[in-house]
């Protein structure tokens, strides 16, 4: 079992930059070299829409940030195109010299308040730039899920590159207002580009859960572990009692989940900068330990902080590198 320790804030935009006016939103933190953690992130403009910067920090000492992005790793997309109203970063994963970066395009709707679809940037220098693989999607809503899919964490397990996303499955009108519902579905590549989308729900709804945001899939030593954010229905902006907050599942080969009790220590705080949501799990081995990148209220608007896991006297927990 692994239990939590809040470490506090380590980052949130000062205004100062135009592109960077707010949010720290969805952290992605990825070892550049034995002494650099950099955790990408969306930020807001004045105008709402999100790009994706970053912060590099000591591993070993998270808060300690060393540097700052000053301008977008990557513009917004060409007028008409997925993500030319907001890129969000979800996932980064290393292979055969390259990274991909999966992110999350944003396109404001008429009926409904935004369309999302999965795409892909590319670095060939170790994570210090990336490119936009295609101006088009890898990933977005067609004949099966016809609202939207989002927020990718994709693994490159042994023959197979494996994806667990976050589905819409509708659209209900609370107070006048449509509000998304979402799942966990699963997909699988041979690539990491071609993907072929299964239909399987991993963690679905609940009395309570009527979106499940934002899943984190880590192998440990004889498991897969899930960390995810979940929320009902109505008010879950402002309402604690509704809001995100931090569940947890597990599974043996990565299809089937068993939910379990949220995890210890990452509950919201009695007051501060995550006592009204915490949200957006990014959790990955670092100096021997485990860590777990978070955001806090307003969906990241007050920051990003993160906590450090420990594991029981039998070791369980540890992550497979």
């Amino acid at each position: 079992m692994i239990r939590w320790r809040k470490q506090g804030l380590i980052f949130v935009p000062d205004g100062a930059i135009g592109w960077m006016r707010s949010h720290a939103s969805l952290p992605v933190a990825d070892p550049l070299d034995e002494s650099t953690l950099r955790i990408h992130f969306a930020a807001r403009d004045q105008a709402g829409r999100s790009r994706i910067g970053w912060i590099d920090v000591d591993p070993d000492h998270p808060r300690l940030v060393r540097d700052l992005s000053h301008e977008p790793i990557l513009p917004l997309g060409e007028r008409g195109t997925f993500d030319d109203n907001g890129m969000t970063p979800s996932c980064i994963v290393a292979d055969d010299g390259l990274r991909y970066l999966y992110y999350i395009g944003w396109n404001p709707q008429v009926t409904v308040s935004y369309r999302l679809a999965i795409g892909l940037a590319v670095s060939e220098d170790g994570g210090f730039t990336y490119r936009r693989f295609s101006q088009g999607p890898l990933l977005d809503r067609d004949r099966d899920e016809p609202f939207f899919n989002t927020a990718p964490c994709v693994i490159h397990d042994r023959d197979s590159w494996r994806m667990w996303y976050v589905s819409c499955t509708g659209w209900d009108e609370v107070d006048g207002r449509p509000e998304p519902m979402y799942d966990v579905k699963y997909a699988e590549s041979a690539d990491g580009i071609t993907w072929r989308r299964t239909g399987l729900v991993c963690v679905g709804y609940d009395a309570f859960t009527r979106a499940i945001g934002r899943p984190w899939v880590v192998r440990l030593d004889d498991h897969f572990a899930m960390w995810f954010s979940y929320r009902g229905l109505r008010d879950y902006r402002t309402d604690p009692r509704t809001s995100y907050r931090v569940g947890y599942a597990e599974s043996a080969d990565g299809l089937l989940w068993e939910r379990k009790p949220d995890p210890v220590g990452l509950e919201r705080s009695a007051g501060g900068w995550d006592s009204v949501m915490t949200a957006y799990t990014n959790v990955l081995a670092s100096s021997g330990r485990l860590l777990c990148f978070h955001n806090g209220n307003g969906f990241g608007e007050s920051g990003v902080g993160y906590a450090v896991g420990e594991v029981d006297e039998s070791g369980a927990g540890r992550a497979v590198a």
